[in-house]
């Protein structure tokens, strides 16, 4: 019995060792490994030699526990978005809202977490993005903005991606997103906008006027000519075409009033055309 007891204490220690080792070993070959996932890099840094000049790529790989550890960088492109009050030329304050689409550059990895750490880009994009808007704004006059925006945003994408790349950043995409200017210029854009509309009236009600004298100047001289015409005529052949002109009245004026379902009474001839006498307009009288 304390032989068959002794034998089973024996056992029992050695798959305890046994267990601890392999525990050990699991520990070790886990801490040993690391795993980088798509659209990441990775940067070794050495306790001994720092930071590593190489990128390691995707896959596990292998590591000397405690003396070597990887920071892990997200390589994609990521959106960033901020918003700067900056001056225009001739003083006015505009917001600006401008849209960036960063990445790092992955062979300047090691440099990048050398010099700014894993959160490279809050740290620059902000900055240099704030810094150019205000330089670019300042060369243009605040109407200018608009008129010219899309040279407005070529200068910024430009003057971007120089910068950005002086920290090792690429810039995929740089765009102005929005642009508002402030309460008084606003304002003051309105009243030029009212102002221009009443100078467009104003020059409206002149031409009209002026074309309305024109048409009285053509009307009675037109009139004056008719009537030199009448006056010459009957000189000439005397009151005929007055004549003539009555009938013609007469027969209008008769047409009109029998069409007409309100007249029961056709006054006689001498009350239709003012009772014009023939005889008083003779040549000579």
């Amino acid at each position: 019995m304390a032989a068959g007891g002794g034998q089973a204490v024996s056992f029992l220690t050695n798959v305890a060792r046994a267990a601890i080792g392999l525990g050990v070993g699991a520990s070790l070959l886990n801490a040993s490994l690391y795993t980088v996932d798509g659209g990441q890099r990775a940067v070794l840094f050495d306790r001994f030699r720092g930071v590593l000049d190489e990128t390691v790529g995707e896959g596990t790989h292998f590591l000397v526990p405690w003396l070597q550890k990887p920071y892990i960088f997200d390589i994609r492109t990521r959106p960033h978005t901020f918003t700067s009050n900056s001056g225009t030329k001739d003083l006015q304050m505009v917001n600006l809202t401008l849209r960036l689409l960063s990445r790092p550059d992955v062979s300047r990895l090691p440099t990048i977490f050398t010099s700014l750490g894993t959160e490279y880009d809050e740290k620059v994009l902000p900055s240099i993005g704030n810094e150019v808007l205000k330089a670019v704004v300042a060369q243009f006059n605040a109407d200018q903005l608009l008129t010219e925006r899309p040279h407005v945003s070529a200068l910024v994408r430009d003057a971007l991606i120089r910068r950005a790349r002086d920290f090792n950043i690429v810039l995929d995409d740089v765009a102005i997103t929005h642009l508002s200017y402030g309460a008084e210029f606003s304002q003051a854009v309105e009243k030029k906008q009212v102002a221009q509309q009443e100078a467009e009236r104003s020059k409206f009600l002149v031409a009209r006027a002026e074309q309305e004298r024109r048409a009285a100047v053509i009307r009675a001289e037109g009139e004056s000519e008719a009537a030199k015409l009448i006056s010459e005529a009957t000189a000439a052949v005397g009151t005929g075409i007055l004549q003539l002109r009555r009938i013609e009245a007469a027969r209008e004026i008769a047409a009109t009033l029998s069409r007409s379902p309100n007249v029961v009474y056709l006054p006689g001839a001498n009350n239709m055309l003012l009772g014009l006498n023939p005889t008083s307009m003779a040549p000579g009288r």
